[in-house]
């Protein structure tokens, strides 16, 4: 039978989802970066909310992505260890949206499916893998790949590719162009609810970023706490001038995004998978426990969105039911996340505090080494290692830059 638009899902929203890699929660202009040009992105920050003590439940990007889309941290939701895939049976967002009569969307990174372990992790081998349609978490519409970090000319497959196929072009902006491309395209009156999946700011950090020059090493200012180590500084600050010019390149592609998708009137939101030490205290990438790689970006925007505490806590966990209350009022998914519409309508306290972990030790260097469950709250995190004696780890109220 054909589908007819009922007077109730007409008013529901559309509602998208931008989903980065590897964006420190201070890494804006807006959030007082010196090096970070986002003018596009502060321009969406000064009309949404800005969820201060936003988290990812785990700081690598396969478990978050798992947690973010069950509602359920690892290893409930089935990934325990790095090359683990998303078992077929999971039920995620796009489930749940769908049964509230939306459509649903994926474009770009998935990294939930089959890797081979003995492949390199950067190159065409993962990018070439084919998720099969019952493995792509019940999205309606599927476009993507499913791992291999090709900052440029990305191989996608899916719904409308049945091999992978070269794309040519900076991944970002290749990524928005195809689903602007499918958004026009769409004849269906339901609404919308995608993802929009990018791999930048991830490394290779050196990869070209659509023509958009890297800084001097040397112009990078440090977060105070970074390593006096001469040697880590200089790798810190190599590493941050391609980084930044990710996140400008990023932000340009969601710029462009934002101009087709601003008029809906939709649910809007930002965030990243994890964060990046880049050598504060001495340390690089991502599985630690500190602010630097726990914190992430998180921007909401939609109609009926009022300010919030800044100590609201919020995690990836949460974002998926609290996306459903927002959009149909009800936000029901997995078993960990928490629907926080009644916070940010207003009226609602949050949680008291968020859990964190790293389930295992993916096998990767300059990762953290250990094994860690951790308790969080907006002044401080309390860590429990798998073995060794607890600590804790006091947070910032902003992030501060050397001079």
């Amino acid at each position: 039978m054909p589908f007819v638009k009922t007077d109730a899902l007409s008013k529901l929203p559309d509602v998208l989802v931008v989903l980065t890699t590897q964006w420190r929660a201070s890494a804006f202009g807006f959030a007082g970066d010196p090096n970070a040009r986002t003018p596009c992105l502060d321009r969406i920050a000064d009309g949404s909310l800005w969820l201060r003590q936003a988290v990812t439940p785990h700081p690598f990007g396969v478990f978050a992505r798992a947690a973010f889309l069950t509602g359920t941290r690892s290893p409930g939701n089935g990934l325990r260890d790095y090359y683990d895939t998303l078992p077929a049976d999971s039920r995620t967002l796009a489930h749940a949206f769908a049964d509230s009569g939306y459509d649903t969307a994926f474009f770009g990174k998935w990294q939930l499916f089959e890797r081979d372990p003995k492949a390199p992790v950067v190159g065409e081998e993962h990018a070439r893998v084919v998720v099969p349609e019952r493995r792509r978490g019940g999205f309606g519409h599927w476009e993507g790949f499913e791992s291999g970090f090709l900052l440029n000319d990305p191989l996608l497959h899916g719904s409308e590719l049945p091999q992978p196929t070269r794309f040519q072009g900076y991944q970002s902006d290749v990524l928005v162009e195809r689903f602007l491309r499918f958004r026009e395209r769409r004849t269906s009156s339901r609404p919308l609810f995608a993802v929009l999946s990018l791999d930048a700011p991830h490394p290779p950090y050196a990869a070209e970023a659509s023509r958009i020059q890297a800084k001097d090493p040397e112009s990078i200012r440090l977060l105070k706490g970074t390593t006096r180590n001469g040697e880590e500084r200089s790798i810190a600050r190599r590493e941050l001038a391609g980084y930044y010019a990710h996140v400008e390149a990023t932000d340009r592609a969601i710029g462009r995004l934002w101009e087709a998708w601003n008029p809906t009137g939709g649910l809007f939101a930002f965030s990243s998978v994890h964060g990046d030490m880049h050598g504060v205290d001495g340390k690089f990438r991502k599985g630690w426990p500190h602010e630097e790689a726990v914190r992430v970006p998180l921007l909401l925007a939609g109609v009926g969105l009022r300010g919030v505490n800044d100590d609201l806590l919020v995690s990836l966990t949460d974002l998926g039911p609290t996306l459903l209350g927002l959009a149909v009022g009800k936000g029901e998914l997995g078993v960990d996340g928490m629907d926080l519409s009644g916070c940010l309508r207003g009226g609602e306290s949050g949680p008291a505090q968020q859990e964190l972990s790293m389930p295992s030790v993916p096998p990767f260097a300059k990762q953290c080494p250990y094994v860690w469950t951790a308790n969080r709250v907006a002044g401080r995190t309390e860590v429990f290692p798998e073995s060794g004696p607890s600590f804790a780890i006091e947070h910032y109220s902003k992030a501060e830059f050397e001079a």
